[in-house]
């Protein structure tokens, strides 16, 4: 090719087609790759610059996966604590309907043990709420000579009118009643006693004859002395309306054992310092005594001769079953706190979450639960496993409900905290994109070419080959004249 020579004019439009045809290339270049620069060749300072903001970039939105995953992760822990608050509402439900139902079975025991019982007389109770110690309970009490030692006289035939407190005495006398140490006399017929009633007033505000009168139905006017060792002595000369003016002896009274009243075994049972306080409970049913079973277990009862009634109280069923429901839901809280995962993750089973923020690893955080500690029954201080007998007592509810307060409340607080991690996490994703956003822009403004430009430059530059082409047509004319003279 060197020794080929061209004139000048050639060789000025062949240069100046060369020129063009690298410009074409370079703007087709630009228009097929969107690039104005595509190498380092092309603008060393952009195309690093760009290629660092685009590393950059791109390490970001690598982070971006791990933060996705951990909003995942937090929402899914979010879903069990939901779930784990919904199971201890509803043990709190159960717990509150058992302290509700008062569904304890009674039985009632007729008490007949004579006028002489032996003082060994007990009611022995075991099982239910007592437990395998039987607790017996005495029927008896006993007495001495001073408790013995009450009596009763009776007058009886009184003349009355149609009122009976009214009755009116027929004749004047007098009427004498002595507790055999003191005397009291009654003028009958007089201003203060015409009437039986005036008598009975008479006799009942005397100070220290200690004697009580009263009327009977059967018209009789009955005097009673208590712990009286001598007796009542009724006398006198009131005659008229009045009849059986009697001496009545005191019986000898001797030391032992009387059967207490169906109220005083009611009173001792019921004892709130007493051995049967919160065990079982009794009253008074017509005349029997009536036990309550305050126990979801069966309550033994054993009786002695003279008294009837059930051997066995059946428990409460109602708070048993209600045990077993509150059981089942604490299970249920274990296993929601155990399936609360994402990606092998579980943050309710104490496991830690870490999630980088930037590219360099100097802002990250670390999320767990508070303590470290995994949600779960044991750690929120429920009850591992509620026996029946639990809710036997209303106080040990009241214990219980109280218990599942303090682990709502921690529930609810680890809730706040994770919700307060996923603001921030979430927050921080949506400025990593952001960020990202930014640098991708940087990177392009320094390196994407004007298409409009590149494609104005194009036409251009085909229009300039076309003239150059022209040129050089006219440049050779010269030449071709020689080559017509040679032909």
């Amino acid at each position: 090719m060197g020794d080929i020579s061209l004139s000048k004019a050639v060789r000025s439009n062949l240069l100046s087609l060369q020129n063009t045809a690298n410009l074409m290339a370079q703007t087709q270049e630009r228009l097929a790759t969107g690039n104005k620069v595509n190498s380092a060749l092309d603008n060393p300072t952009n195309f690093f610059t760009a290629a660092g903001l685009n590393s950059r970039a791109g390490d970001l939105n690598q982070l971006m996966d791990s933060m996705a995953n951990g909003i995942q992760t937090l929402k899914a822990a979010d879903n069990g604590l939901t779930s784990i608050t919904k199971t201890l509402e509803s043990m709190q439900s159960t717990l509150r309907q058992a302290r509700q139902d008062k569904s304890f079975q009674t039985s009632s025991y007729t008490i007949a043990l004579g006028d002489t019982p032996a003082g060994t007389e007990v009611m022995s109770f075991s099982g239910g709420a007592i437990g395998e110690t039987a607790l017996d309970l005495n029927l008896t009490k006993t007495i001495n000579v001073a408790d013995a030692a009450s009596t009763t006289s009776t007058v009886d035939s009184l003349t009355r009118d149609s009122t009976l407190d009214d009755a009116g005495f027929t004749a004047a006398g007098t009427f004498t009643v002595s507790n055999g140490t003191q005397t009291a006399t009654f003028t009958i017929a007089d201003e203060e006693v015409d009437t039986v009633g005036a008598l009975i007033d008479a006799v009942n505000g005397t100070a220290g004859l200690n004697i009580t009168a009263s009327l009977t139905e059967d018209g009789e006017i009955a005097f009673t002395a208590a712990n009286n060792t001598t007796g009542i002595t009724i006398g006198g000369t009131a005659t008229g309306g009045i009849t059986g003016v009697t001496t009545q002896a005191v019986p000898t009274p001797v030391d032992g054992f009387v059967a207490k009243t169906v109220d005083e075994l009611v009173k001792e049972v019921n004892d709130k310092a007493g051995p049967f306080a919160g065990n079982i409970r009794a009253s008074n049913d017509n005349g029997k005594l009536r036990i309550e079973n305050l126990s979801t277990q069966d309550l033994d009862v054993a009786t002695p001769t003279g008294v009837t009634g059930e051997t066995t109280i059946t428990g409460n069923t109602v708070r048993a079953d209600l045990a077993s429901q509150y059981n089942e839901l604490r299970d249920q809280l274990d296993k929601l706190a155990d399936d609360a995962s994402f990606n092998g993750i579980n943050l309710l089973r104490g496991d830690k979450l870490t999630i980088t923020f930037n590219e360099t690893g100097t802002s990250s955080i670390d999320i767990n639960t508070k303590g470290e500690e995994a949600i779960n029954s044991a750690n929120l201080g429920v009850e591992t496993w509620m026996e029946a007998s639990t809710l036997d007592s209303d106080s040990n509810i009241d214990a219980e409900l109280a218990k599942l307060k303090l682990a709502l409340n921690d529930v609810r607080s680890q809730s706040s905290a994770f919700g307060s991690n996923l603001s921030i996490v979430q927050n921080r994703q949506d400025f990593t994109k952001n960020m990202i956003n930014t640098l991708q822009t940087g990177a392009a403004n320094l390196t994407l070419a004007d298409m409009n430009e590149e494609a104005a430059n194009l036409l251009a530059l085909q229009t300039r080959q076309s003239l150059s082409s022209s040129s050089l047509s006219l440049a050779s004319q010269a030449d071709q004249s020689v080559l017509q003279l040679i032909r």
